[in-house]
């Protein structure tokens, strides 16, 4: 078991260096110069931040003082996002590429067939085949040829090759008419050459274009990463959003149709969502005038400790039959016992493998699988095993797994979390692969699983594509 531990942790760590190197060089190795103050500023960050990260993760389990947890937590925890989201924006930016080149490409051509071959040349000079029209041109320019030449030739007979006796002065050739004593003319001075066009600003070419598209796809995928990220955990700060269901219960009796159950899962008060968070969530439940409430694990990721504080809020939760409390694995993680404790103080009735009697049904709920570890995992038989199974059953378990103990003791209605909907795309996809349901309503047999999105986030205080929720569950009768 520790040899997998240790493999899959180096497969892992692998795998993230990777993914730093990909973004290094396509964000900061093709578009910024060697030894560049960009250059160095980009090669720091990649390699600190992952750094953070690690600390975000290990200082809870390594007993590092709050403060430092909340300190290392933003930072470390939004890189992980950012990473996410600027990979997968790079990789659909590696199709962009090739695309852009060959557009650039075009569009240089097209500039280059437009423009003049010799800068401020006559049409005439460069245009229509040679013949009669072009003789003018020729005969006009013989006159001035003439004497340069003649200075060519006599400047070139005053040389002589080294190693050779000089030779005798050769008279230039001259015009017979012209005096003998007149020196010849100077050669015409040449017009200077104007300096080529520069490029057009949107067609760059060679080097120039390369840096172009490199600065183009990054600068496109830094901003949909960033912005993806900051939409996603305004979503997280903001607070859940109240979902609504009506779910039909074949035994449930005519006195208790409408009967609304309020379900809250994974909260995940931390280094992050504290105090403010609790009471946002308490205040939208209260809001909704809940008959029940349910909070269905993983309420926390810290000790009651450096958290009690923070979960207080939910002291002021209000509904007509209480409030109840299962664990979620995540407080296995915390110190479950002093958790169970800590939430019966504040109002919360938990229901460690027990069942209490509702006005129509029977309220069941079970410790989380990861108990198991502790000796205080689920027992079904101690919950369910001796109810009356012609009444209405709910059962408040926070993983989904479970659903199949569940559908084998006769429960009505399964109420669960833990998977947060997959909380980052394309996360719901692996989630797809331990959870029989990762959000919704479904039903197995004669049993209806419900799994709620959750109201907070672990890790990165980031959803995207699955927002928090918190639902009210309308329970209704079938009987006539």
């Amino acid at each position: 078991m520790v040899v997998v531990f240790v493999l899959v942790a180096v497969a892992v760590l692998a795998l993230l260096a990777g993914v730093h190197r990909y973004v290094w060089r396509r964000l900061v190795g093709d578009t910024t110069a060697e030894g560049g103050l960009a250059r160095r500023a980009g090669t720091v960050a990649v390699w600190v931040l992952p750094l953070l990260s690690v600390g975000a993760f290990a200082g809870g389990r390594a007993g590092f003082p709050f403060w430092l947890q909340q300190v290392l937590a933003w930072p470390g925890y939004l890189w992980l996002a950012v990473l996410l989201y600027l990979t997968l924006a790079l990789l659909v930016g590696e199709a962009a590429r090739p695309l852009l080149r060959r557009v650039l490409a075009r569009r240089a051509s097209r500039a280059a067939a437009a423009a003049p071959a010799v800068p401020g040349a006559e049409p005439a000079a460069t245009a229509g085949p040679a013949g009669a029209e072009a003789e003018p041109a020729v005969a006009e320019a013989e006159p001035a040829a003439v004497p340069r030449t003649a200075a060519l030739a006599a400047a070139s007979a005053t040389k002589t090759l080294p190693g050779t006796p000089a030779a005798a002065p050769v008279e230039a050739a001259t015009d017979t008419d012209a005096p003998a004593a007149s020196p010849a003319p100077e050669p015409a001075p040449e017009p200077e050459a104007e300096p080529a066009p520069e490029p057009a600003p949107h067609a760059p070419t060679g080097p120039s274009r390369r840096l172009f598209v490199a600065r183009a796809v990054g600068g496109a995928a830094a901003l949909a990463g960033l912005g993806t990220v900051g939409y996603g955990t305004y979503g997280v700060l903001r607070g859940p959003r109240v979902k609504r269901i009506t779910v039909p219960l074949a035994r449930l009796p005519r006195s208790a149709h409408g009967f609304r159950i309020a379900v809250v899962s994974d909260i995940h008060l931390g280094p992050i969502l504290g105090r403010a968070h609790t009471r946002r969530i308490v205040d939208t439940i209260n809001a909704t005038s809940p008959d029940l409430v349910a909070v269905v694990g993983d309420l926390v990721d810290g000790t009651v400790a450096d958290l009690g504080t923070a979960a207080e809020p939910l002291a002021g939760l209000e509904a007509r039959h209480g409030s109840y409390f299962v664990t979620g694995n995540h407080e296995y993680f915390s110190g479950a016992a002093e958790w169970v404790d800590h939430v019966r103080d504040l109002g919360l009735r938990p229901l460690e493998n027990a069942r209490v009697e509702i006005a129509g049904f029977d309220l069941a709920g079970v410790n989380d699988v990861a108990g198991e570890s502790e000796g205080q995992g689920p027992d079904f038989a101690a919950a369910l095993g001796d109810r009356d199974r012609g009444r209405a059953s709910v059962l408040l378990a926070h993983q989904p797994v479970v659903i199949d103990d569940a559908v084998a003791h006769g429960v009505d209605l399964q109420l669960s979390g833990h998977t947060h909907g997959g909380q980052l795309w394309p996360g719901n996809l692996l989630a797809e692969l331990a959870n029989p349901t990762v959000a919704g309503l479904e039903r197995y047999g004669d049993t209806q699983l419900y799994v709620s999105r959750g109201a907070g986030a672990w890790g990165p205080p980031v959803r995207v594509g699955a927002p928090s929720d918190i639902t009210v569950v309308e329970l209704a009768s079938k009987r006539t």
